[in-house]
């Protein structure tokens, strides 16, 4: 197993790095000392981009060994813990804010994870989440072949739909969805059209698009 952040993560470098290139042109950024929560944070990556905006962060994962990379590559001051997801330990309503990617489609259903997020933030709180999209074309020759080889479904995929959902279920409003493009390794010379502003912008505005052709997508939701 690689050591940087994307093979802590379970991602490609390429993966990780598209992912984290449209968070940051979505993120709009937090005052300084509110306190953010990173539920599944992996190595680090976005807990140290939050921290160095002058954010209070919480590092949380399942997996110790995670964690601990993720300590050891802390130039920051974050705060670190280990627990499930699914079942924090926490105070509800302590942040302003959760972040939560990469980690759905490691679950056996969304809706206990995303539940636990609404009530860790407080009124006018950001729950971003994001998931793979059950409705691209990749993803969906992707299982189909693992189907036809007789190899078991290795992750979950999401509809957006059922996230948005899901994130009104817990009384989360102004639901947005932002679609992340991530070609496959042979197509990779596409990655950038794809990351370009006319291709977001087609992305997000010519209907089926964006579901058709994204790999994941980020859900932002907000607590009233």
């Amino acid at each position: 197993m690689r050591d940087d952040d994307a093979g802590i993560a379970g991602w490609s470098s390429s993966g990780l790095d598209v992912r984290f290139r449209h968070f940051l042109r979505v993120w709009q950024g937090s005052p300084h000392g509110k306190t953010w929560l990173d539920a599944g944070c992996g190595a680090g990556t976005y807990a140290r981009c939050l921290a160095s905006q002058g954010v209070d962060v919480v590092g949380l994962d399942y997996c110790l060994p995670a964690v601990a990379k993720a300590r050891a590559r802390d130039t920051v001051n974050c705060r670190w813990a280990v627990a499930d997801v699914t079942r924090l330990p926490l105070k509800p309503s302590g942040f302003e804010g959760v972040l939560c990617f990469g980690v759905m489609q490691a679950l056996e259903d969304s809706a206990p994870a995303v539940r636990e997020l609404a009530a860790q933030v407080g009124a006018n709180g950001e729950v971003w989440v994001d998931a793979l999209n059950g409705l691209c074309v990749a993803n969906v020759f992707q299982r189909l072949s693992r189907w036809l080889r007789g190899k078991p479904v290795h992750l979950r995929y999401e509809s957006p739909r059922r996230m948005k959902r899901l994130m009104e279920d817990v009384g989360l409003s102004s639901v947005q969805t932002y679609w992340i493009p991530i070609m496959p390794a042979r197509l990779k010379a596409f990655q950038s059209i794809l990351d370009s502003a006319p291709g977001t912008a087609a992305l997000r505005h010519v209907p089926g698009l964006g579901a058709l052709l994204s790999h994941s997508f980020m859900i932002v939701g907000v607590k009233p």
